[in-house]
């Protein structure tokens, strides 16, 4: 049964995330893992914070499990990833949760019209990537995320640990006060395999449909949705 997020476990885990803000990545798993193992989970979308986050794992508690959101449309680059990780870290297949929606592509286009993604990509979106999230969570008390508070201002104040609103469940932002930088040091260091379509200007990766190359300069998450005001999937706004 997942906890409860009440006012008190709310307020225990901002002093939590506060005492860790000038500790390590490594130090906030730790804690994580040993507060809510075996019901905390890995999201992995094989992007360089992930991937990365998921070597720190490894190295604590190599049984905690990750999930992936195949929507479907993800890059063959990403799949490959997938394979290579699964290979380098020696995961069995009931450690890798592949998370898809409950309509094909195909039932999707018939309900929804064809290439939702270029017309509607909020709601393309929350077929494939929220409602799936969603079921996933419901076996978990806890996921833990790449995300970092200087990749969109909706991310800017997010906690190291805290509670995630929208899916009622404690979230944890090992990552949250990186930089780009550290995260590339961090794969380069440990050898961590990575998305090659990171060194194509794709600093952030998602569908084939909705994630373009990136100029140098521009926000990272500039390819992500191009010619919309989208930024974010809806996986992390509340």
């Amino acid at each position: 049964m997942a906890i409860n997020g009440s006012t008190e476990l709310i307020a225990e885990l901002k002093s939590l995330s506060d005492l860790f803000e000038s500790k390590q990545p490594q130090e906030v798993l730790a804690t994580a893992l040993e507060r809510y193992a075996p019901k905390i989970v890995l999201a992995c979308s094989f992007g360089a914070e992930d991937v990365a986050l998921l070597d720190m794992v490894h190295r604590i508690n190599p049984s905690v499990p990750l999930f992936y959101l195949d929507t479907d449309f993800l890059f063959p680059e990403t799949y490959a990833t997938r394979d290579r990780i699964i290979q380098h870290y020696d995961l069995k297949p009931s450690q890798v949760l592949q998370v898809k929606s409950l309509l094909t592509p195909e039932r999707q286009a018939e309900q929804h019209g064809e290439a939702l993604w270029s017309k509607e990509p909020d709601r393309c979106c929350q077929l494939r990537k929220v409602e799936p999230l969603t079921r996933l969570l419901n076996g978990f008390d806890a996921w833990i995320t790449g995300i970092r508070r200087d990749q969109a201002p909706s991310r800017a104040n997010a906690g190291l640990i805290e509670w995630d609103q929208k899916f009622e469940r404690v979230k944890v932002n090992p990552l949250a006060r990186w930089s780009w930088a550290d995260v590339w040091t961090y794969i380069r260091v440990y050898e961590v395999p990575y998305n090659p379509l990171h060194d194509q200007n794709y600093p952030s990766i998602g569908c084939i449909h909705c994630t373009a190359p990136v100029a140098p300069g521009d926000d990272p998450r500039a390819g992500r949705w191009k010619n919309f005001t989208k930024t974010e999937c809806g996986l992390h706004k509340s």
